[in-house]
């Protein structure tokens, strides 16, 4: 094709690239949330502070062991390789998409070779005759000009999809996170418990074998010896359903990290924070949802429904189709490429739907219908990330006086278990009087493990709720 005939098709499609499309003007819905975080008796008493980024989990989380565990997750755990897959994937889609903006140009070299008989020739006389013809070419077909967006409306929404999919992989990633965090939290707490109830049983020995000792002596009571084994009974039963549990923790910590993790890796205790609290908020705006991983994902999945409804309209629109290529052609391969022997090709094709029995507009009310689920979707994640946070502060609001209470419950216990252990030893008081307080002090420290598990946990299901900082 000569250069004054490839300077209109460059025209045509220099416009095609740059038109309009049909896509309905994408305005972010109103969030269905107060602007403020809840307030009252159980938040704390704060006003909302202005929208900051929040620490990446390594400034958040202070236990080095930790640390070590969640950046073996991240390189081992196979949900967030699945994520990581699913961008590519999404990636690829998009470019795939993309590709058709432009024409495809393809280099083809052919030979036909043609036998013909006399008897079909019609020309009295005429003999059979072979043909010969080479090609050699350079050109696209079936190249659509996107006239009225429908390409472009369909590579933005892949396009969209592509962005919903990295943030979809940055909720995995601060979910993992979280997980990582909870699971080593739990296990520190259970191994507390095991060790509190490791404690009690052998304390609970010790005051059975000197009631039975009172007993033989004549100065106790079976009763009292009864007493005292219900004690060690409910610690042995305690001990072996928490080994059971702590073992169990352990699973699901390997499980969720991807690996297994090393034992001078994983926590002896939680009575030691491991998570920075004036790193997070007291407070917030609902505008800083909006940055949430999720919530960010599901307006990225409306947009991309927003620009289908684009596609679906340009297709009630005529489509225009160019076949182009240029070369040579000749009957003898020794001549192809010999002066006068260029041919060249231009077929552009108009298509205008007539009668589709209601197909496009099905496709239009489809894409439309998936808009509006869009929009209710991207509501309600942000009304799921006001509620996980509203939830969150409500117990940070009181997880600390609930804390201090058990741990001033847990003094009070010790007292009053030593004062009734020494006047049973001294004579003074019955063995009941000690197995209440000993009952008590057993029950006050299992609860005060769990505040500080709770108080712990708190946090990270905050940090996770306000969609995390920095990941990496």
């Amino acid at each position: 094709m000569t250069p004054a005939r490839l300077k209109p098709l460059a025209a045509v499609l220099a416009l095609a690239l740059a038109g309009c499309t049909l896509e309905p003007a994408y305005r972010r819905p109103a969030a269905p949330v107060p602007e403020a975080s809840p307030s009252g008796p159980a938040y704390p008493r704060v006003a909302a502070a202005e929208p900051a980024p929040l620490p990446g989990w390594r400034d958040l989380f202070t236990d080095p062991k930790l640390k070590a565990v969640v950046d073996q997750a991240l390189a081992n755990n196979r949900d967030l390789r699945v994520a990581v897959a699913n961008i590519q994937e999404a990636r690829a889609q998009y470019q795939v998409q993309r590709s058709a903006l432009l024409p495809q140009v393809n280099a083809q070299a052919a030979e036909s070779f043609t036998h013909s008989p006399a008897a079909v020739q019609g020309v009295p006389g005429a003999r059979a005759f072979d043909s010969h013809v080479y090609t050699a070419e350079v050109g696209f077909s079936a190249f659509e000009l996107d006239l009225f967006g429908r390409i472009r409306s369909l590579t933005r929404a892949q396009q969209e999809q592509y962005f919903a999919s990295e943030e979809a992989r940055r909720t995995v990633q601060i979910t993992l996170i979280a997980e990582v965090a909870g699971d080593f939290l739990t296990y520190g707490s259970d191994t507390a418990q095991l060790k509190i109830a490791r404690d009690t049983q052998a304390s609970g020995q010790a005051s059975l074998d000197l009631t039975q000792k009172r007993l033989e002596g004549g100065i106790g009571t079976g009763l009292d010896v009864a007493q005292a084994r219900t004690v060690v009974e409910q610690a042995r039963v305690d001990v072996a359903r928490l080994t059971t549990q702590v073992a169990q923790d352990k699973n699901a910590l390997d499980l969720v990290v991807g690996a297994p993790v090393d034992a001078a890796a994983l926590p002896d205790d939680v009575g030691a924070p491991v998570v920075r609290a004036d790193a997070l908020p007291a407070a917030i705006r609902s505008e800083v949802l909006l940055t949430r991983p999720d919530v960010v994902q599901a307006e990225d999945q409306l947009k991309a429904a927003n620009a289908n409804i684009g596609a679906a309209r340009a297709a009630f629109f005529p489509s225009l189709t160019l076949t182009a290529d240029g070369g040579v052609a000749s009957t003898a391969l020794s001549t192809l490429f010999r002066a006068g022997t260029g041919a060249w090709t231009f077929a552009p094709a108009l298509t205008q739907p007539i009668f589709d029995f209601g197909k496009n507009r099905a496709n239009l009310h489809l894409a439309k219908a998936q808009r509006d689920a869009a929009v209710a979707t991207y509501e309600k994640s942000i009304q799921t990330a006001f509620r996980e946070v509203a939830d969150a502060l409500a117990q940070r609001g009181t997880i600390d006086r609930q804390r201090a209470g058990e741990e001033a419950l847990v003094d009070a216990s010790t007292d009053a278990f030593n004062l009734a252990k020494a006047r049973y030893e001294r004579g003074a008081d019955t063995y009941l009087n000690e197995l209440i307080a000993q009952r008590s002090l057993y029950a006050a420290q299992q609860a005060l493990v769990s505040t500080r598990l709770a108080a712990q946990t708190n946090l990270v299901t905050l940090y996770k709720a306000l969609g995390g900082g920095a990941v990496s």
